[in-house]
């Protein structure tokens, strides 16, 4: 009972988490699929990794910094990769900052701006989405 899922199952789990965020495909209890941030074309999915980086790690900041009730989703829920994890930790900390001094709006606006440019440096961020910690 205490075993941990194999690694192909957790990654299965986690892309498809991605996915069906990423495409809307969402039931009643679920969260929104999460609003495209970057430039693309009306109505396309983005298709670089760095698009969808941006796209999953802003919606789920700015679901943070409102405190959604969706918020509370671990990162392996919430479909992001280790290193889109700690961008998203670095933006809900930015965001917190600049809502104190400037409002909300101000720090959506901080989120967005400040993962594009960090998923960008990343190529999308997708490196491991192993545990951060390693079971005891």
């Amino acid at each position: 009972m205490g075993t941990q899922p194999p690694a192909a199952v957790r990654y299965g789990s986690a892309a498809l988490l991605a996915a069906l965020a990423l495409c809307g495909c969402t039931g009643p209890t679920s969260p929104a699929a999460p609003p495209s941030t970057t430039a693309t074309t009306p109505g396309t999915d983005p298709s670089t990794p760095a698009q969808v980086c941006t796209s999953l790690v802003s919606y789920w900041a700015k679901e943070t910094l409102r405190g959604s009730k969706w918020s509370g989703l671990d990162w392996e829920q919430k479909g992001l990769s280790n290193q889109q994890y700690d961008i998203h930790e670095e933006a809900v900390a930015a965001g917190r900052s600049e809502e104190r001094t400037a409002g909300r709006d101000k720090a959506l606006e901080l989120i967005d701006r400040l993962v594009a440019r960090r998923c960008a440096e990343r190529d999308g961020a997708t490196g491991s989405s192993e545990y951060r910690n390693p079971p005891t």
